[in-house]
């Protein structure tokens, strides 16, 4: 004798017309709602059906938090590049020409010199985790959130290497370059030209003001327009306290919120990665930092979202590759505090 078995889908629709009049239509909507949500989370989690996405967002959340908190990006010239084979050749003198009567011969006249600027490249990349049951069940968006702190934490590190950086598996900063006393004509090409304070780790006991006079003027007039004043917020506070002999700050409020507030003119920007001022300290710069720095890198942040390796975490795995040397050594003058 054969058994005669039911219709699984038959009795499922069975019992839930006979549960009907105990628990009402609930009963029948709850077996048919769970494939809905079985299939919505199936279209999150395969990259083919939408997880693709979430790196690209990261990486939109990323670009915009690093021009907004990386004070030398806003002031230096940036170009992308393809490789980190980027070159880039400067001039570093003028084609000379002569004075002759309409029958002398022309003889020949010397052409501009050539210099190569390559500046060194390193990776950054951050790689935090997150649970799944966090992303899943956070009451807001993880992956944004991350996303921010990545960018909050690369516009700390381009600052300081755009400042500081040895220029080992990452940019070189204008504050290691050669140092010298000399002018622009007597001074060699790459190494940027200092003013003294006046004290030894302070600036001068009277008229401390003069010093950032002459460091205006130190600079080429080509230069100063565009010049900006980068220094770091302790020592921006003791430049505001300066007055004149007739007791007038010589720091200018903006007339406006559109306007800069400006130090002899010249607009500052707060860089945090500036030295406080010591002895013997480079603490305040003033130049044209497009025609003096150069930032190169890759366009695009890399992104790679692993839920594989460290079950059952998602790592971020976000990188960034970029350079920065200094590019003209004419257009920034650096402040010694040194007697």
């Amino acid at each position: 004798m054969f058994e005669l078995k039911s219709d699984p889908l038959a009795a499922l629709f069975d019992a839930a017309e006979n549960r009907v009049g105990e628990t009402g239509a609930a009963a029948v909507e709850t077996p048919l709602a769970r494939p809905a949500l079985e299939a919505k989370a199936a279209t999150i989690n395969p990259p083919s059906k939408g997880g693709l996405a979430v790196p690209l967002e990261i990486d939109a959340v990323i670009n915009r938090v690093l021009l907004a908190a990386s004070p030398i990006r806003s002031i230096a010239q940036v170009v992308d590049i393809g490789s980190a084979n980027y070159r880039r050749l400067i001039t570093t003198s003028g084609v000379v020409s002569g004075w002759v009567s309409e029958t002398q011969g022309r003889p020949e006249t010397e052409t501009p010199n050539f210099s190569e600027i390559a500046p060194p490249m390193g990776e950054l990349y951050a790689n935090p985790a997150a649970s799944q049951a966090m992303l899943d069940d956070a009451g807001f968006n993880v992956e944004a959130w991350l996303g921010d702190e990545i960018g909050r934490e690369f516009a700390r590190a381009e600052s300081v290497a755009f400042v500081s950086g040895d220029g080992v598996n990452k940019p070189r900063g204008f504050l290691v370059a050669p140092t010298a006393a000399t002018t622009d004509l007597t001074r060699p090409f790459g190494t940027l030209q200092f003013i003294t304070s006046g004290a030894a780790g302070s600036f001068a006991a009277s008229n401390p003001q003069d010093r950032l006079i002459d460091m205006v003027h130190a600079l080429a007039s080509p230069y100063r327009q565009g010049a900006v004043w980068v220094m770091n917020s302790a020592t921006l506070a003791r430049i505001r306290k300066f007055k004149t002999t007739d007791g007038a700050f010589i720091w200018q409020p903006g007339l406006g919120p559109d306007q800069p507030q400006t130090l002899l003119g010249h607009r500052v920007v707060e860089v945090d990665a500036m030295p406080d001022v010591a002895a013997d300290s480079l603490s305040i710069a003033f130049g044209n930092f497009q025609a003096g720095y150069l930032i190169s890198q890759r366009p695009d942040t890399t992104v790679l979202k692993d839920p594989y390796t460290n079950k059952p975490y998602v790592h971020f795995y976000a990188t960034r590759r970029v350079g920065g040397s200094v590019l003209d050594s004419r257009a920034i003058k650096l402040m010694r505090f040194s007697a």
